[in-house]
């Protein structure tokens, strides 16, 4: 009984603060409402990034496509399946820092087929992907699908003595209204 008493006398702050437990949980509460009502502001305007310009349809070689990596340029261009993608709004994924990063500026195709980050096995030479098997080709599809749908084509990554296609204004409207 007096040991019910003592607790009653002590209140509830001299428990939380008693135990390591209970200090862990409450320290956790805490942080979780500050990110709650303040981690999540938006940046200051100052500092927030302004999305660069819409890029005009073209084609591009490997070598066009190597100065898109994110560090020669703030824009991010890949190829997926022959197509290119700008990827510049997903910089946190492809981006030089981002887990996809091996892809930026180049073909990635053969990688997202073989589910392959390593850099070494990507070509710098265009490759005809003739050896993916059936089930590599399905998954390129099912990327070339998603990038399609989340990302803006810009062109299409031309083969080597391939002349490229000239764009006029006419055929990028087409585009945006077929999408």
């Amino acid at each position: 009984m007096a040991e019910a008493e003592e607790v009653s006398s002590g209140g509830i702050f001299q428990e939380i603060f008693t135990s390591p437990l209970n200090l862990t949980l409450l320290t956790l509460c805490l942080f979780l409402l500050y990110k709650i009502f303040r981690g999540d502001k938006a940046q200051e305007l100052g500092e927030a990034e302004k999305p660069l310009p819409k890029l005009k349809k073209r084609d591009f070689t490997l070598e066009d496509l190597k100065l898109y990596d994110g560090t020669q340029n703030p824009r991010i261009l890949m190829a997926v399946n022959g197509k290119v993608f700008d990827v510049t709004r997903g910089k946190k994924f492809y981006g030089p820092e981002g887990p996809y990063g091996v892809f930026a500026g180049r073909d990635a195709s053969r990688g997202l087929a073989t589910f392959n980050l390593d850099k070494d096995t990507q070509k710098d030479e265009h490759d005809d992907l003739s050896d993916l098997n059936a089930m590599q080709q399905e998954s390129l599809s099912e990327w070339e699908a998603q990038f399609t749908f989340k990302y803006d084509y810009v062109g299409k990554l031309l083969k080597p003595g391939e002349e490229p296609t000239e764009y006029t204004d006419d055929e990028e409207g087409k585009d945006k209204r077929a999408n």
